[in-house]
């Protein structure tokens, strides 16, 4: 794919997608992906002091903005990065870099900074003029083109739901609820990973009457106050401060925007569940549910950070020669499995914007190819089989031409074969597929 940079023509295709709802709100399914590739892209060739103790983020190249308004000229920027830095909310710089994305987005800026960070001399010698994208004349245009294009839309987004920056672009549902004064709330919390949690509601009191909160939801602020990385006891001391006033709950639900459990609270809520047994997080549907937190992953797959990876046999890889098409993969399997290479265990993830193929054993990454390398997926064989494959952009080390290579894996079943051959075709649509 000469010219082209895959992770700007994937942001390409997703601000298109942006772009035909309107005005984005946090409820819009295309905001996740294009915030992850833009930090991709502000990550990529990103290089790490020698002698330091911490990692450099992306969002250390905008904290560097600050430091250099002398004048005044970027005091949007620096207002933006204070703002940042005084959030009580964010622990981490990969949190702060989401938390400036979105606000960017949010005040229509980011076209500005991204141009003030490419004439910044310092902050554009932490990247590599190698693999950066920044620092290729080639791609940079384009990306800032694509950045400018983002300031003239209209996001709607509420920052101050940001307490799992941290951790993941997927936010919970943020909900405000004011309470008159009252003597007992009658809610018994619980502290983990630095979050105030509902356990339980004890009956009669003011959250079993008015239904404001379920188990298993967090309490994010009271009155204002950030209960982020509270110590135990902590948010009993502000509300005994507070006895007598009207009190204001931020809360962040554990059930998503679908129904569902909101993914990154699976690990924590599985052990709020083992506390307290009673407790069911299952999606609100009629009819009864399975708990999907008390269930165990199927055998072939396994949760990572509230994603579900698949657990599969990597095949073999072969070079196809110039032509990725489709019609290949009738060749190109069966020569794989000529070939009888070592088959390893390996986990599969299946992200909005690309895959990752890690060694199950070792935990290394084999690969990562974003959606626009890849030229087609399917299966070979019978509606039974279980061996699937795909066709991705293989550029030598050499100077010689781009070629492809096809990639053949395993599934465990017929059904999650075919799973995983539609999450693939539809990470991009662009991409061909046949199953």
């Amino acid at each position: 794919m000469p010219g082209k940079d895959p992770l700007v023509e994937t942001l390409k295709v997703c601000i298109l997608q942006l772009q035909a709802e309107g005005t984005v709100t946090d409820s819009s399914p295309h905001l996740a992906p294009c915030c992850e590739l833009l930090e991709l892209i502000l990550r990529k060739g990103l290089q790490q002091p020698v002698l330091s103790l911490t990692n450099r983020d992306y969002w250390h190249c905008f904290e560097q903005l600050l430091q250099q308004d002398t004048c005044g000229r970027l005091s949007a920027v620096s207002l933006a990065v204070q703002q940042t830095l005084a959030c009580p909310k964010l622990l981490t710089a990969q949190g702060r870099g989401r938390f400036f994305i979105r606000l960017m987005l949010t005040r229509r800026t980011l076209g500005n900074v991204v141009r003030h960070l490419l004439h910044t001399a310092r902050v554009m010698e932490c990247y590599s003029p190698d693999i950066s994208v920044l620092r290729n004349e080639e791609f940079v245009e384009p990306f800032l083109s694509l950045c400018l294009v983002l300031s003239e839309m209209e996001f709607k987004l509420n920052i101050e739901n940001c307490s799992f920056l941290d951790e993941s672009w997927l936010l919970p549902v943020c909900e405000t609820y004011e309470a008159v004064p009252c003597r007992e709330l009658g809610m018994v919390l619980r502290y983990l990973d630095g979050r105030v949690f509902v356990l339980e509601l004890l009956q009669g009191g003011m959250a079993q009457v008015d239904m404001f909160a379920e188990p298993g939801d967090i309490i994010d602020e009271i009155n204002g106050t950030s209960l982020r990385n509270s110590s135990n006891g902590q948010a009993g001391v502000l509300l005994s401060r507070l006895k007598g006033q009207p009190l204001s709950f931020r809360l962040l639900r554990w059930r998503a925007a679908d129904r569902s459990v909101y993914r990154p609270l699976v690990p924590l809520l599985r052990l709020l569940k083992q506390e307290n047994p009673s407790l069911q997080f299952s999606s609100a549907q009629d009819g009864p549910q399975p708990n999907p937190v008390a269930q165990r992953p199927a055998q072939s797959q396994c949760v990572k950070e509230g994603r579900i990876l698949y657990a599969l046999q990597l095949l073999g890889k072969t070079n196809i020669g110039m032509y990725g098409g489709k019609e290949v993969l009738q060749h190109a399997i069966p020569a794989v499995l000529r070939r009888r290479q070592n088959s390893k265990e390996v986990l599969l993830d299946v992200k909005e914007t690309h895959l990752t193929c890690t060694d199950k054993a070792n935990k290394q990454q084999l690969f990562q190819h974003h959606f626009p390398e890849i030229s087609c997926v399917g299966r070979f064989g019978q509606p039974d089989f279980t061996i699937f494959a795909f066709c991705v952009v293989d550029t030598p080390d050499t100077g010689q031409p781009a070629g492809f290579s096809c990639v053949v894996l395993q599934a465990t079943s017929s059904s999650e074969c075919e799973e995983i051959v539609h999450r693939i075709a539809a990470g991009f649509k662009s991409t061909e597929w046949f199953v």
